[in-house]
């Protein structure tokens, strides 16, 4: 576990500010994303309504009596889609969210309230920030999430001055959002449906000058439901490849493409995602720009830790959980 105490004596707003922040119910609304998950959505539920703040919940055509569950529990407005069309989901809870920050949720996870005032508080104090992402603690056993680590240990130099660390990326069901950059970004494309969308909608970010934060403090719980990982490995393969193309100069590009074909482990999901580059590149390069140089110079700052923790090409290794914080596990 991170040792936080420090820092977050500096990231408390000060004793002496004579400004009273607004309550929290109308500064942040939490937009839960859901997908036939009844069976273990009760705790879920109890834990989001208690941070006292509004709850916006997104069904995305479940079939399971997910959204009968939701509809039973006062303090939810449902809104629920007939069909699932994946992260572009929340772009719906987004819309119809009046509070001037959003925190994403999924439905395996929830907020600690003090860390989304915290969250409140800073994107108050700093306009240029666009997004925060929380902590993550995995499971009963509170263990830490290795994508909460590799944030935490970010090589990425800091030129704004802001709290927290920077990142050129997040975890989807644990960040708390600017509405006004979300938009500005456009939200999740719904083209790249879900696995690995949130690089989709990071660059957009980073482009247009929002600064993203890792902030320790703010705490995500997640119990993570792996039933259909597999499933969606090949959306991940094949987003992170396509998204390269959309926004990163050639070189840039073709190395990282070079990269993900080789280390994505071999499974039958691997022909899947291949087939699905090819069938989407028609407009990945119509609509392709690339971004400045010096935010791929960035980008290829990251790069480097990946390729170096780069799995043989023709392994068949699931994921893994490391405890190296330059090493997410996630491939």
């Amino acid at each position: 576990m991170l040792d936080t105490a420090a820092s977050e004596v500096s990231l408390r707003p000060s004793s002496s500010d004579s400004r009273v922040p607004r309550p929290l119910g109308e500064r942040v609304t939490i937009v839960l994303l859901t997908y036939n998950c009844a069976h273990r959505l009760d705790r879920i539920l109890d834990e989001t309504l208690a941070s006292g703040v509004p709850v916006i919940a997104v069904d995305n055509g479940s079939h399971d009596g997910t959204a009968d569950v939701l509809a039973a529990r006062k303090g939810i407005s449902l809104l629920r889609l007939p069909r699932n069309i994946g992260a572009a989901a929340r772009n719906v809870g987004a819309e119809a969210a009046t509070t001037p920050y959003i925190a994403f949720c999924d439905d395996d996870g929830w907020y600690e309230r003090d860390g989304l005032a915290l969250a409140c508080d800073l994107l108050d104090q700093h306009p240029s920030c666009g997004l925060i992402n929380a902590r993550i603690f995995v499971g009963p056993q509170e263990d830490l999430d290795p994508i909460s680590a590799e944030m935490a240990a970010s090589p990425l130099a800091d030129e704004e001055g802001l709290p927290g660390r920077p990142i050129l990326g997040f975890m989807a069901g644990a960040v708390v959002v600017r509405a006004a950059a979300f938009r500005d970004a456009g939200g999740y494309d719904a083209r790249f449906f879900i696995g690995g969308e949130e690089e989709t909608l990071a660059l957009p970010l980073a482009r247009r000058g929002w600064q993203m934060r890792y902030v320790p403090e703010v705490v995500v719980h997640h119990y993570p439901s792996l039933s259909n990982a597999g499933n969606l490995r090949a959306y991940g393969m094949s987003n992170t490849v396509m998204n390269a193309w959309l926004h990163r100069p050639a070189r840039s590009a073709l190395r990282w493409t070079a990269f993900v074909l080789a280390d994505t482990p071999k499974t039958p999901n691997y022909l899947h995602g291949v087939l699905r580059i090819i069938r989407n590149l028609h407009w990945v390069f119509r609509e392709r720009r690339p971004v400045a140089r010096e935010l791929d110079e960035q980008l290829v700052h990251l790069d480097r830790r990946r390729f170096a923790a780069r799995r043989p090409f023709l392994t068949f290794r699931d994921w893994r959980p490391s405890d190296n914080p330059n090493d997410s596990g996630y491939r």
